[in-house]
């Protein structure tokens, strides 16, 4: 199928490294720089050393050291990424994208798009759900209004780097992306104000119908009564309609199958104005309905994360848009996110401003009798001085709502089928769960003086040992913000020093004193992978670089790029992320590769929050087993600690874990006093009877998590 002029494009412009105009701050920021050749060859060795055979690295050694000769394919790609690097704001910014988003063919729906739960609401009257959603909202556009003005206050560095500027784009596009599908490659677009005025509604989706909702009119922000009015039209014209085919389910199945899904629709001029709407809308407002009286970290997490299939909420999303924001009748609230055009911090800084407006400002005053709209706000409209941003009085004689409609043809329908049946396999596949390990927070390692962000990862490290016996290739973000458009690169904790250590804490062989020694070199070897990574000196940006600079100049594929290390070194079985909140409100994602486990995790003082998943049909991975180990992990190395080193603070006299909301008492350390199975190294999960081999492509592009990692607590 070829693609078909696309009229709704002559209304965005592309996003890219040369299409993002920096703001002067940015501008004042220096550029990533092209790392030296032979420290990336060498760290790759490194992380490859740990990962293979004997053999196999003695092979990879050759090629690596024939690649980096004097005068050979390495020597030559590094000039010309050199001379490449001089020409672009970034690099490696269109070559990342690319690889890390734009060519995955794989639905958004849990294999890329991650999920935020907020903290829960009570709602005693169905009113309640548009109380809520109205100064939501109010909230976002007052987020809106000091984006607009690009008045965010400059973000610094903290951790190991503290005190550096960091470069401020990503927030910026939060409400002006779009992902549009693509054959072979989609395309992140934002809405070309030479051509169209700036949008100026978002879309409502009730019942599987979608409507156009004018936030601003006549120049003026709706007040939160007029709001709460026409939410209430929607809802009242949701329930009255007809029935509508679950159109929003097209975004989310296979990327090419939705693109030639979208071309047939654009087939149709009712389609393609619906569709502008959508692709213009500032963001999507899900009206979602309640999926069980019984609101737990899990249930909330997957409703948030992917609606929870084609007969629950997932028909209530348009997953192609950047910002959704959930409200279900039941209380439950968060959103999921389109994760090409921001990393997890930019949308944790909007969550925090978000929470706290509505915090300042109960909802369950919204159009009650004598109440003011914003009784404790600071109105950031009046502050930055937006005419058009300022709230108005109530307005009279509002325009309806205007529910979009569609015109399905038979390809249409066969490709909605299609994308139905999908995404209810990949969500009955999903093996989700969530731990709240109570023992210690990030007070416990700093009582140590280590890296709590280290500390955590380590153990992941010794939870995948306990349980297979080996290390795999772990993707841990790391911000490269300190430079103009910075994205991440990779910290690869899956390090020389990582592997002696597990296999130490494995042996009843070795003495603690031996265990706490080469912890601490474990984790001077994160934390040097770290600082390198945040300096942007890491491997993974620069040699995908050096890949992308010979299939530009038409070259044979150098020998280190087409080695099966390579590609293992790429298939990121472990991704994990650090994404910190100050409020009660954590992320979620899934796996990037089949065997894989998605870990994000968030540290409180005296607690830490992990997600943990991976997919039921796969006989190699276990988020139950996971999760379980990994509480045993955390205890082996506190109570490492406490033997060898000074006693920590009181905080470590908690005695509880929480996994899926189910909090287990516990009165030590030892898991068989929880009743749960403890794992002696090597526990492999290959021999499970009741796991099938995953039908996934084995060859699927691994892609890293969603946050600036290690960025903040190094």
């Amino acid at each position: 199928m070829s693609q078909m002029p696309d009229v709704n494009m002559t209304r965005m412009k592309r996003q890219g490294s040369e299409d993002v105009v920096p703001c002067s701050t940015t501008q004042a920021l220096p550029k990533l720089p092209v790392p030296p050749l032979q420290q990336t060859l060498e760290g790759y060795l490194k992380v490859v050393r740990p990962l293979v055979s004997d053999d196999e690295y003695e092979q990879t050694k050759r090629k690596v050291e024939e690649f980096g000769k004097s005068g050979g394919d390495g020597e030559m790609l590094q000039e010309k990424l050199l001379e490449y690097a001089q020409t672009k704001v970034n690099w490696v910014y269109d070559w990342w994208m690319d690889d890390m988003y734009l060519t995955a063919r794989l639905p958004l729906v849990i294999n890329s798009s991650p999920g935020m739960v907020f903290p829960k609401q009570i709602f005693t009257e169905p009113s309640d759900q548009l109380r809520f959603a109205a100064r939501l909202i109010s909230g976002i556009m007052d987020y809106k209004v000091i984006l607009d003005a690009r008045a965010l206050p400059i973000d610094y560095a903290r951790g190991q780097l503290a005190g550096q500027p960091l470069c401020m784009e990503q927030y910026y596009r939060l409400f002006s992306s779009y992902r549009v599908p693509g054959l072979t490659r989609d395309m992140l677009v934002s809405p070309d104000s030479s051509v169209m005025p700036e949008p100026e509604h978002i879309i409502v989706v009730c019942k599987n119908q979608f409507f156009v909702l004018d936030v601003i009119i006549n120049f003026k922000r709706l007040s939160e009564a007029d709001l709460f009015n026409q939410l209430k039209r929607i809802m009242q014209a949701a329930t009255a309609g007809d029935r509508c085919e679950p159109v929003g389910l097209l975004t989310a199945g296979d990327r090419t199958e939705w693109a030639k899904a979208r071309i047939k629709l654009m087939e149709d001029s009712t389609n393609r104005d619906s569709l502008d709407m959508i692709e213009r809308c500032i963001f999507v407002l899900c009206m979602d309905e309640g999926v069980c009286c019984d609101k737990t970290d899990l249930t909330l997490a997957c409703q948030m994360l992917h609606g929870n299939g084609s007969h629950s909420n997932t028909p209530n999303r348009w997953f192609d848009k950047t910002m959704q924001f959930i409200v279900a009748d039941d209380g439950a609230c968060g959103l999921v996110y389109e994760h090409s055009p921001s990393e997890g911090v930019a949308v944790v800084q909007l969550v925090e401003h978000l929470l706290n407006y509505i915090r300042v400002n109960p909802w369950n005053d919204v159009c009650q009798r004598d109440s003011p709209a914003i009784p404790h706000a600071c109105h950031s409209s009046q502050k930055y001085g937006s005419k058009k941003m300022l709230r108005a009085q109530s307005i009279c004689e509002l325009p309806y709502p205007r529910r979009l409609r569609w015109k399905l043809s038979p390809e249409v329908f066969h490709y909605l089928k299609t994308s139905r049946e999908s995404v209810d396999r990949s969500i009955a596949n999903m093996d989700l769960h969530i731990m709240r390990y109570t023992r210690s927070g990030k007070s416990f390692p700093k009582s140590q003086n280590m890296s709590p962000d280290g500390f955590v990862q380590l153990a992941l490290q010794l939870t995948y040992f306990k349980l297979h016996k080996r290390l795999v290739s772990t993707y841990e973000s790391a911000s490269t913000r300190r430079f103009q458009l910075g994205r991440v690169d990779n910290i690869r904790a899956a390090s020389i020093e990582a592997h002696n250590w597990v296999q130490a804490m494995c042996s009843d062989t070795v003495e603690d004193y031996d265990r706490m020694e080469l912890f601490k070199k474990a984790l001077k070897a994160q934390r040097n992978f770290t600082l390198q990574a945040l300096k942007g000196q890491g491997m993974d940006c620069h040699l995908l670089g050096l890949k992308e600079m010979a299939a530009m100049i038409d070259m044979p594929m150098p020998d280190i790029f087409t080695d099966e290390p390579f590609d293992l070194t790429n298939k990121f079985v472990l991704s994990t992320s650090q994404v910190p909140t100050t409020m009660d409100a954590f992320m979620c994602y899934g796996p990037v590769v089949n065997n894989g486990y998605g870990a994000c995790y968030n540290p409180h003082d005296d607690y830490i929050l992990f997600c943990l998943s991976s997919f039921k049909d796969c006989g190699d991975s276990d988020s139950e087993m996971f999760t379980i180990a990994l509480r045993q992990a955390l205890d082996d190395m506190q109570h490492l600690c406490l033997k060898v080193n000074h006693p920590p603070s009181p905080v470590m006299d908690l005695r509880k874990v929480e996994i899926n909301g189910d909090s287990k008492m516990a009165n030590g350390l030892d898991g068989h006093q929880l009743g749960l199975p403890m794992f002696p190294c090597g526990m492999a999960r290959e021999n499970n009877p009741t796991r099938k081999q995953n039908s996934r492509d084995d060859d699927d592009t691994a892609r890293g998590p969603i946050a600036d990692g290690a960025m903040a607590q190094t």
